[in-house]
């Protein structure tokens, strides 16, 4: 890597001068022996500035979508700086003038694996093979990672940010996971983090393709700090002056920077309160159909938008969806990447995806999907099971593709780490409502001995407030058999969070029975 002479900036230009490097790669030479001339061709810039390290996506054409060689650049850089000492903090984000973050992977070049031969097929499986690796790696890393959404935000670039101890929200940030939109399910991690968001949000969110915008991405739980734009600058100063890469440092910066939110705010937003219930009941059942009927029975006005936005996407992806999510509440979260990387290989060797991509990214078109919504009640579990699920070997009567490698049958990561919980979840994000209920029934730390049940808000309301905010090392490691499933609510010792008030008293207001 070579110093490069461009003029690229950050979104938020800090007033010191920021050293940049460019990652790119010369035709067949692997990294380049000196700067591309051609600036727009550099889609990853790395730049260091002190203790921080940036990494600033910079395909502003493709709305900065995650191509092959983007990843492939990324993720050895990651490492490197994983692995550095003079390195303390770590931050992606996306340059000047773009106005999105990242808007997914680049699965238009997917579309040559509808030929089904095994060199377009291996071709297509590399790329998630790469995207994964890189998403996992981002969920695991011992340095502080954060990730600086400013900007649309969705789907591939969700995964290199949603894994993340610290992700950062402003009000220009717009978040989806569109996939089912495409013939697609909500991968990158998608099976670990949405079914642990509150109730059945995650289950909303990944079925229906819904956008996310500004401080809602904070309130839903996406994000673990909610920070107007104009602050950002500051705030990069004053990371890069941050000499330790300890966790906690860290978030303690970034809540300098946050924006309190009201109480009023997480009562009324748009997925909050009444809609909030409304989710839940309509999004528990475990069948498409269930659901359908209980948005049919509800009769609201979001009722019925959630109707058109399930009818507008794929039927198929529906189903695969629905049990993906339920399986990833229960699964670690290498286990949650293994059994999307099965799932892929199966939609790639169905219709609807690629007739989503066609449609949806290149031909601009509605989508005609086989088969379609009033056809629902065709698709069995059981098909899904088997085409989406079990053991799948695609490749075995067919040539090794040359210079490109066949699907695995297990995804191999960077490392051996995984867990059931994200480890800082306790530190940088905020309870959610199975906390609440940890909380109230007094097994909120592991190992404890007996239980006390709290009866009234108030004493549930202190517990939080006296306990939350610590990073949970417990639930970390490479034996998946010895990892707790739940977080330990004990670390905190005070340190509270801007909005852990606003957010417990929220859920308790929710919760049936109601406590004193």
């Amino acid at each position: 890597m070579q110093v490069n002479k461009c003029s690229l900036m950050p979104r938020f230009t800090p007033s010191r001068g920021f050293s940049q490097m460019a990652l790119h790669r010369a035709p067949n030479s692997g990294y380049a022996n000196g700067p591309d001339p051609n600036c727009d061709s550099l889609h990853v810039i790395a730049r260091r500035e002190a203790n921080l390290r940036l990494l600033l996506l910079n395909r502003p054409q493709a709305l900065n979508a995650l191509s092959t060689n983007m990843i492939d650049l990324i993720t050895p850089q990651l490492e490197v700086w994983n692995e550095s000492d003079a390195a303390k903090s770590i931050l992606v984000t996306s340059i000047e003038g773009s106005r999105s973050f990242c808007a997914g992977g680049d699965v238009k070049a997917m579309l040559g694996a509808r030929s089904q031969k095994a060199t377009d097929f291996a071709l297509a499986i590399k790329f998630i093979e790469s995207e994964y690796r890189l998403n996992h790696l981002t969920g695991t890393l011992k340095k502080p990672y954060i990730s600086l959404m400013n900007g649309i935000a969705m789907g591939g670039g969700i995964g290199i940010s949603v894994h993340a101890p610290f992700r950062i929200a402003t009000e220009n940030t717009l978040f989806s996971m569109p996939e089912t939109g495409i013939g697609l399910f909500p991968d990158v991690g998608g099976s670990f983090f949405l079914p642990r968001l509150d109730g059945e949000l995650g289950t909303f969110l990944g079925l229906t393709s819904h956008r996310l915008q500004g401080a809602e991405v904070f309130l839903a739980g996406i994000a673990t700090h909610y920070i107007p734009s104009k602050r950002i600058p500051s705030l990069l100063e004053v990371l890069a002056d941050i000499e330790s890469d300890d966790l906690t440092d860290i978030n303690m910066a970034l809540e300098k920077f946050s924006e309190p939110l009201k109480q009023e705010v997480f009562n009324s937003w748009s997925l909050g309160g009444e809609v909030a219930a409304a989710i839940d009941r309509t999004f528990k059942f475990n069948t498409v159909e269930e659901i359908v009927g209980a948005l049919e029975n509800e009769k609201s006005e979001w009722s019925v938008k959630t109707l058109e936005e399930l009818k507008s996407v794929s039927p198929t992806s529906l189903k695969l969806t629905l049990e993906q999510l339920r399986r990833g509440k229960n699964l670690d979260f290498s286990s949650c990447f293994r059994m999307e990387y099965r799932m892929v290989q199966g939609c790639l060797q169905g219709k609807d995806f690629f007739e989503g991509v066609s449609a949806r990214l290149v031909e601009k078109r509605v989508a005609n999907w086989s088969p379609n919504f009033d056809q629902l009640s065709s698709i069995s579990h059981d098909e899904i099971i088997e085409k989406y699920f079990t053991p799948f070997q695609p490749m075995t009567a067919k040539k090794r593709a040359v210079n490109s490698t066949l699907p695995k049958e297990n995804l191999e990561f960077t490392s051996d780490l995984t867990f059931f919980e994200y480890p800082h979840r306790t530190m940088s994000g905020l309870p959610t409502d199975r906390d609440v209920e940890a909380v109230i029934s007094g097994k909120y730390r592991r190992g404890s001995g007996q239980s006390i049940t709290l009866t009234k808000k108030q004493d549930v309301v202190n517990t939080f407030l006296s306990r939350w905010g610590g990073y949970d090392p417990g639930l970390i490691g490479t034996d998946v058999s010895k990892l707790p499933r739940t977080s330990n609510i004990d670390y905190g010792h005070g340190k509270g969070k801007k909005g852990l008030r606003e957010k417990v008293s929220t859920l308790l207001d929710r919760r049936q029975p109601q406590l004193q």
